[in-house]
Order: C-alpha cells, then structure tokens, then sequence
C-alpha cells in the first residue's frame, strides 16, 4: 500500500510537469512574427466592411467625421465619407502600393505620392498610411519579442518592430502589446528614426462583432502636443464579405454614391 501510494503521487506529479512542460513548449513555438500576424487576421480577415466614425479633438475646438470602410487583404481598400457636408463624397482608394483621392467638388482625382503617405489624414492625428493600411504590419517589419507583461488586465506579448529598410515606413519602430488570449492589439507606440517617441495609440471598447471579439475604439495621443487626439470608432463591422477585386477600380469609385 505503501509503495501504491509513492507511486500514485509520482504518476500524479509525472504528469502536472508534463501538462505544464507542454503548455510552455506550446507558448514558445508562436514567434513574434506568429503573434503579430494572428493580431493583423483578426483586424483584417479576407475581406471586411466597416461603418466608422471619427472625433478630432483640439484644445479649442473638437472636429467629427463618418465614412464607410470596404477592405480585401493587404492590397485593396476605399473610403467614402458620409459626413460632415463639405467634404461628403470625398473618396480615397488604395491598390497595391498606390493611392487616390478623388475630390467630386471638383471633379478631380488625385495620386498621392509615397511621400505624402505619412501626412495628415483630413487634419486627424492619423496618417494617409494609417487610413488605408498601405504599410503591412507582418509584410514589411521585422518582429521581436521583448517580453511578456500584464496590460489593464491582460497578459500581453510586447513586440518590436523595425521597418525593412526597403519598406514605405516613416516610423524607425513601433512597439506593440498583443494579448496572449485572443491576439487582441490593446497598445501602440511609434518612434522616429532617432528613438524619440511620437504617437501612443490606445485600442480598447472590446467588442464581439459576430464572429470574433476585437477592439472598436482606438485613440491616437501625439506625445508632444498637449490636448490633441484623435478618436476612431467602429459604428458596425462585417467580415468575409463578397467584394470583387473590380470593386477597388477608379472607375468604381468615381461612380459611387
């Protein structure tokens, strides 16, 4: 009986080591790259549609936008702003590497070069990049995890990425907190060239929409510029929606209503 007893308690802790063995080993087969790359899916699916609505904050004054949002993959996108009146109609479509805006008050399409891509985008504390995602957070970046640490509750990854040099990336690194439960991307830092800190972006209201829980508020906070924000949330979402890549034509977009 004696020896029964040994031997149950050695099978008992034989396997609380192997569970704890496996779960460990299984944590670190997912790479920085792994990590990252589930984030973007859940933000990005296939194909999505997003009704979006968007507050600029000044110290004197406080600025709001609606537009619609059609996506697929990393190379397509298109805007369409709703609101306010002056600039309804206002469209920008992203294919591949180029963008456009075109302007029906003048009838007018407009390339944007690379060299605007990080320029404001209608006087927000976001980028032209940012609003069509022209730069891929897993194509154009190398990964690194720095470490792991708990974020307003949650246990994150903290990942760095650096640009490829070849990349049509402004930002010297951006550092990101990605949730070890469901990949959620709470936190953004981005740095320039010289490590200097410039945007904070805060991803929260985290929401099932459907198939997936995600965040629909995030927050950009330029660090060196006291009472400037800018706000951005989703309104509705719908992923793995039915879109033709002939969607994301000029011709389309200059035709829409």
């Amino acid at each position: 009986m004696k020896t029964s007893g040994l031997l149950f308690k050695f099978c008992a802790i034989s396997v609380l080591l192997f569970s704890f063995f496996k779960t460990n080993v299984a944590s670190q087969t997912l790479s920085a790259y792994d990590i990252v790359k589930k984030a973007d899916d859940l933000m990005r699916d296939n194909s999505s549609y997003s009704e979006m609505e968007m507050q600029i904050i000044r110290p004197s004054w406080t600025r709001t936008l609606r537009f619609r949002t059609w996506a697929k993959g990393d190379d397509y996108s298109l805007v369409y702003i709703d609101h306010p009146p002056r600039e309804k109609g206002q469209r920008f479509l992203k294919r591949q590497r180029e963008m456009w805006n075109f302007v029906p008050t003048i009838d007018r399409m407009i390339k944007i070069p690379p060299s605007m891509m990080m320029q404001s985008w209608m006087g927000s504390d976001l980028t032209n990049d940012d609003l069509v995602n022209a730069a891929s957070i897993v194509k154009d970046y190398d990964h690194e995890l720095l470490r792991t640490e708990t974020l307003r509750g949650y246990h994150c990854y903290v990942i760095k990425m650096v640009p490829h040099e070849d990349a049509p990336v402004v930002w010297g690194k951006v550092l990101s907190w990605i949730t070890k439960d469901g990949f959620l991307n709470l936190r953004n830092e981005y740095y320039d060239e010289t490590g200097e800190l410039v945007n904070e972006e805060i991803l929260d209201e985290i929401e099932n929409v459907g198939d997936r829980t995600i965040p629909t508020r995030y927050t950009m906070i330029p660090v060196d510029k006291d009472g400037y924000k800018t706000i951005l949330k989703f309104k509705d979402i719908k992923f793995g929606i039915d879109i033709k890549d002939s969607f994301f034509s000029i011709q389309n977009m200059k035709q829409m209503r």
